[in-house]
């Protein structure tokens, strides 16, 4: 099961094992071990090994303007759906990014995954890049670190810094721990600086990259694994 997973001949795999690198069902798994790929749980280095292949995750570069939807059969607006039309799971998108915020989602058919990946306890971070109108000082972003009070409730950002600053607009960058509807819009508006451009970056420990808009890639392997044990998977 390890080598089909990708961590080398069965001989690599052996010394993996030998070295006490791997656990079954929480237990220091030993040469020779036979395991049910439908109910064992395995981990090598502590990061948990998918070994059902019918589960997929990917990340998704949404463009502006598409829908977080699978389909849109009353107005025919552009979706999620549109751009994994070529795959034969099916898949649901973890959380939502409003229609005109662009970047990075996640789409898997693990409802585990999606549920805790999804659900506010885990706290999994979400960072965006915003370019706002008009010039932030380092006076309202000391204040955005303390936190903001909204309509809502207080929101507490993890991180913020002033990116980059060209004529009236500023490039900023923040991490949160959660998902309120425009959060980030509010959050900035509420500051004085509205939004005009909004790109979620990261989720957890999944990038964006150099994914381009309206394109995806699987994430599998240690990268995978690394972001199950974000949600104590």
């Amino acid at each position: 099961m390890l080598a089909a997973a990708g961590y080398g001949s069965r001989r690599a795999c052996e010394e993996i094992i030998r070295r006490g690198r791997v656990k079954v069902n929480g237990k220091k798994a030993e040469l020779g071990l036979r395991i049910d790929p439908a109910t064992a749980v395995l981990h090598v280095d502590d990061l948990r090994v998918q070994l059902d292949d019918s589960k997929v995750t990917l990340a998704v570069n949404k463009p502006r303007g598409v829908l977080s939807a699978m389909s849109d059969e009353r107005r025919g607006r552009p979706t999620l759906g549109d751009i994994v039309a070529d795959r034969s799971e099916r898949l649901f998108h973890v959380g939502r990014l409003d229609a005109e915020t662009e970047g990075l989602i996640l789409m898997t058919n693990d409802g585990d995954l999606g549920h805790r990946l999804a659900h506010p306890s885990f706290e999994v971070p979400k960072t965006y890049l915003a370019t706002v109108a008009g010039r932030v000082s380092k006076q309202t972003a000391q204040q955005i670190r303390q936190g903001v009070a909204l309509d809502d409730g207080p929101v507490h950002v993890h991180d913020f810094r002033i990116v980059d600053v060209h004529g009236n607009e500023t490039l900023v960058e923040l991490t949160i721990h959660e998902g309120r509807n425009h959060i980030v819009r509010r959050l900035m508006a509420q500051m004085g600086h509205q939004v005009q451009r909004l790109v979620r970056t990261r989720l957890g420990s999944i990038g964006l990259g150099n994914l381009k808009p309206g394109t995806y890639r699987a994430i599998a392997g240690t990268e995978l694994g690394q972001l199950m044990r974000e949600v104590e998977l």
